[in-house]
C-alpha cells in the first residue's frame, strides 16, 4: 500500500467521505426529494443518491485528483491509477426513500485489484464500520468477530432479492424456500452492505445473495473477512466484487451453506 503517511491519509479521506455522505443522508431522509425509476418500478434513485455521490466523489477528488472511481450512479471515472474507490453513495435506497433508517453510505479501496480499506456508515443507528487489510474490522472503534454457530440450521442468514427476478436452478426463491421450510430464519433488510457488516459483527451468521455489482459488497466483504469470516462465491471459489452471487460466512458454516445454496445437502 505504500508508506505509512500515505496509508494514513488514504484513511483519513475514506473516513471524511463515509461521514459527509452519513450526515447528509441523515438529513435528508425524512423530507422531500425527487425520486427516479432506474432498470424497473422499485428500483430508485433519488436527488440525494446523486447528491451523497457527488459529495463523496469531491473529497476523494481533493486529496487523490488521479484516483480511479467506480460508482453506483455516474459509473466509471477511469484513470490510470492503481487505486480504486468503489463506491454506493446510499445502500438501501428503497429503505431510505421510504423512510426506513437500514440504509447506508459503502465506500471501498481497492489497490492492484485488492480490497484494502472499507467503510460502511448507517447515521440513523450510528453506526459506523471500518475495514483495513490485515488490521481488522471494527465497529465505532470496537474490533469486530463473526459468530461460532456451525451449523446451518440453528443459523439467523440474511439474504436479498434482485428487483429482476432471476428465473434460474437454485434461484433467489428456491432457496430461500429451502431454507426456510426447515425453520431456519432468513432475514432481508434491504441493504447488502448492512448485511455485510451485521456478519462480521456476529448478529447474522451468514448471508448470501445472487445478484450483486461491485459498490454493494466491496467495503462489506472485506469487514466479513476482517472480522475472522469467509467470503466466496457460490461454489466455494475466490470471492470478487464483479461477480453477482455471494456467499459470507462467519466460516465455521460456510461449506454447510455452500451445499443449502446449490441443493446438495443432504
Amino acid at each position: 500500500m505504500g508508506s505509512l503517511y500515505f496509508c494514513n491519509m488514504l484513511k483519513s479521506t475514506l473516513i471524511k467521505a463515509a461521514k459527509a455522505s452519513g450526515a447528509l443522508i441523515a438529513e435528508k431522509i425524512n423530507g422531500k426529494f425527487s425520486i427516479e425509476k432506474k432498470a424497473g418500478p422499485n428500483d430508485l434513485v433519488t436527488e440525494v443518491d446523486k447528491a451523497s455521490e457527488a459529495l463523496i466523489m469531491d473529497i476523494i477528488r481533493q486529496d487523490f485528483p488521479d484516483h480511479f472511481i467506480l460508482s453506483e450512479e455516474i459509473g466509471e471515472v477511469k484513470m490510470d491509477s492503481s487505486y480504486k474507490w468503489i463506491i454506493d453513495p446510499i445502500d438501501g435506497t428503497v429503505n431510505f426513500a421510504n423512510g426506513i433508517p437500514l440504509c447506508c453510505v459503502s465506500i471501498g479501496i481497492e489497490h492492484e485489484g485488492e480490497m484494502i480499506m472499507g467503510a460502511v456508515y448507517n447515521p440513523m443507528m450510528n453506526e459506523f464500520f471500518f475495514a483495513e487489510k490485515g488490521k481488522g474490522a471494527f465497529l465505532n472503534d470496537q474490533r469486530l468477530s463473526v459468530s461460532q454457530q456451525d451449523q446451518v440450521i440453528y443459523s439467523c442468514l440474511v439474504t436479498g432479492f434482485p428487483y429482476t427476478y432471476l428465473d434460474m436452478e437454485n434461484g433467489p426463491l428456491d432457496v430461500f424456500s429451502r431454507l426456510i421450510r426447515k425453520g431456519i430464519p432468513v432475514r432481508r433488510l434491504g441493504s447488502a452492505a448492512i448485511d455485510l457488516c451485521w456478519v462480521a459483527a456476529g448478529r447474522f451468521d451468514g448471508f448470501y445473495e445472487h445478484k450483486l455489482n461491485a459498490w454493494d459488497s466491496a467495503a462489506g466483504y472485506l469487514m466479513v473477512e476482517e472480522a475472522g469470516g469467509k467470503v466466496t462465491g457460490f461454489k466455494g471459489e475466490k470471492y470478487s466484487p464483479y461477480q453477482p452471487h455471494i456467499i459470507a460466512t462467519n466460516g465455521k458454516i460456510h461449506e454447510e451453506l455452500i451445499r443449502w445454496i446449490n441443493n446438495t445437502h443432504q
